[in-house]
């Protein structure tokens, strides 16, 4: 695809078959300018992860290459959700402005160890991270990489299927991807939910595992039905898919907060059930999902990274959104990479509908990530 000066070279395929698949992208890229490569594909796609990868590194001689399959792809002109796909970007940054990597739970301490004068000189690199769901130590390789390197997670929970849905030079790990020198690559970042609090934070006092009995020392189920009104009382069973709780995270000073399922209503009792282990003392929102809140946090969320631009132009992005948006959440189609193109104007994007989605050292759900290079 032609890119703008300046811009990164991208591509993308609805090729089902692998080979045809890659052939349309480096057609597509022709001889591109970079150092290092992201491909997204879909859930199908991911059993030839490592043979496409093969393939793209011969034909555009970019020897670096990072990617995962995801329940769809994202890129600047189309959200393609449970069909073949694939998107590439070639990042063209300084060769000591990157490093890939692949472990497990201790990645960044082995990191810390082996790319300490890298880290220490990068103080905070953007970390594009890649995980696979189904490993028992994908939250401490999370919290481990972000903790060990000090830098600034986003990316997403990879598709739940394959012998390995992502991959770093061919190694089959529980988290993958590329950390990038920030002050060698500017990029910004935000996050959008796609739920909006109805309440105020209230703090759990009783609980039993993932059972809330009391809130604020009233019953659960009573402060939950007076902060969402007359529209459930006659049938309490609507909330699946609308109403979810959330936990603030601390310290944050963006009211940023994690979404939680909504499994169980005990009306006898006055308890809820949610989908997490909870301990008395723990502070939550009550919290609703719908279309209208999901666009307008993500108008908000793209309208502070162009004022935080100011007059600089983007290179490119990585978008990750949860597979419980995209068309599952909007009524049209394209509606995320239409807000972005809207406030931010056309640049190459490439991204894919996540398990979960990985914001700074959290994984989140029903949120879109962006970052963007200038």
């Amino acid at each position: 695809m032609q890119q703008a000066a300046n811009q990164f070279s991208s591509a993308t395929s609805k090729k089902v078959s692998w080979t045809e698949n890659v052939d349309e992208l480096t057609d597509q890229l022709g001889t591109p300018h970079g150092s290092v490569g992201i491909l997204y594909t879909s859930e199908d796609l991911a059993p030839f992860l490592a043979e496409m990868i093969i393939q793209l590194k011969l034909k555009t001689s970019i020897s670096d290459w990072v990617s995962a399959s995801g329940y769809g792809t994202i890129s600047q002109n189309e959200e393609i959700f449970g069909a073949s796909a694939s998107c590439v970007m070639i990042l063209d940054l300084p060769l000591n402005g990157y490093r890939i990597f692949s472990g497990n739970s201790d990645l960044g301490t082995e990191l810390s160890t082996q790319q300490s004068d890298w880290l220490t000189e990068a103080t905070m690199p953007l970390v594009i991270t890649h995980v696979d769901p189904r490993r028992a130590d994908a939250m401490d390789a999370i919290s481990n990489l972000a903790e060990k390197t000090g830098g600034f997670l986003i990316g997403g929970l990879t598709a739940a299927s394959s012998d390995s849905p992502h991959l770093v030079k061919n190694e089959k790990e529980c988290i993958s991807g590329i950390a990038i020198f920030p002050t060698q690559t500017e990029m910004l970042t935000g996050l959008s939910q796609g739920c909006s609090p109805v309440s105020e934070i209230l703090t759990v006092t009783k609980a039993k595992q993932n059972i809330i009995i009391e809130l604020d020392k009233k019953p659960a189920f009573d402060v939950l039905m007076q902060c969402l009104g007359d529209e459930f009382q006659k049938n309490i069973q609507t909330m699946a898919g609308t109403i979810f709780v959330a936990f603030p995270i601390p310290g944050s000073d963006t009211a940023d907060y994690t979404v939680r399922n909504l499994i169980g209503l005990d009306t006898n009792n006055k308890a809820i059930a949610i989908s997490e282990n909870i301990s008395e003392g723990d502070p939550l929102l009550i919290c609703r999902r719908d279309e209208k809140t999901a666009v307008e946090d993500m108008r908000r969320m793209v309208t502070s990274i162009r004022q935080r631009l100011k007059h600089k132009s983007i290179r490119g992005g990585i978008y990750i959104s949860c597979a419980a948006r995209g068309p599952n959440q909007f009524a049209v189609t394209n509606k995320e990479t239409d807000i972005i193109r809207e406030v931010l104007g056309d640049f190459p994007i490439v991204g894919f509908f996540a398990n979960g989605e990985i914001s700074r050292d959290k994984v989140y759900a029903y949120t879109g990530v962006l970052a963007v290079f200038t």
